[in-house]
């Protein structure tokens, strides 16, 4: 699911599709988080109908498989959270959530199981409350990915470093007055910005093209993640003018 989110975000923009196929990688991140929580609902009822009947206990060795289980897929999770990280993919990173989860409940099933066999009969179902214990740190972490991925669907205006570093930029080109209503949609790991600019009003249509290109040219140097920006120069309306960054507004 995750490669083939990525695959169709790789895609060039088209007629039909302006600003990129980007939406498919939070849609891939949406899936694998609900994916998440299907499977954390599957354990916790499994591990309901285990308790309510009486089993036998687990099999010795199987702490020694869920003992490997846990460090290959805490690498896993390591390895691909570090790459989502550095390529700013929401559906890497749920990935990698994904491995953790199964560490999580491997890690929970060797110290249910452990506590089974050392206290022996009466014991059983000790791995399976440990098992309600991972269903829930899966589903919370489920949760915890699928809400962000809903608000970039929906178009939610991003915060963090990134917005201020766009502001930041346009503002400290030579020439910008002001700047103001700032809008930042994010498309998978790229963002496409639409700035109003603020410049002397004397200026010729000639110079505000070009200063409208100096300050793109900003605003990708800063954040390379920028694939589009649409400026709107206008004529600069003095000091009560201010900018106006949405980050904070959005629901």
């Amino acid at each position: 699911m995750v490669w083939g989110g990525l695959h169709i975000t790789t895609r060039p923009a088209d007629e039909d599709y302006p600003y990129g196929y980007g939406k498919a990688e939070t849609l891939a991140t949406v899936v694998v988080s609900v994916m998440l929580l299907g499977a954390a609902l599957g354990i916790a009822v499994a591990a309901i109908g285990e308790i309510r009947t009486p089993h036998h206990l687990p099999a010795p060795f199987t702490l020694v498989v869920l003992a490997v289980v846990v460090v290959v897929k805490e690498t896993l999770f390591r390895t691909v959270l570090k790459v989502g990280g550095e390529t700013g993919s929401p559906a890497v990173e749920a990935d990698a959530w994904h491995h953790r989860s199964d560490a999580i409940t491997s890690a929970a099933a060797f110290v249910g199981i452990a506590i089974a066999l050392w206290g022996g009969p009466g014991w059983e179902s000790a791995d399976d409350w440990a098992a309600l214990i991972a269903a829930a740190v899966i589903a919370i972490n489920g949760i915890s990915l699928l809400r962000p991925a809903v608000r970039e669907l929906m178009d939610r205006m991003p915060t963090g470093p990134n917005i201020e570093k766009i502001a930041a930029a346009a503002a400290d080109v030579e020439a910008v007055r002001a700047i103001e209503k700032l809008v930042v949609r994010k498309l998978g790991a790229e963002y496409h910005v639409d700035l109003h600019v603020q410049a002397d009003p004397s200026m010729s249509l000639f110079d505000a093209h070009v200063l409208s290109g100096k300050v793109k040219g900003a605003i990708r140097a800063a954040v390379p993640a920028v694939k589009g920006v649409l400026i709107h120069m206008e004529p600069y309306a003095g000091e009560d003018a201010s900018a106006d960054v949405r980050g904070s507004e959005a629901t």
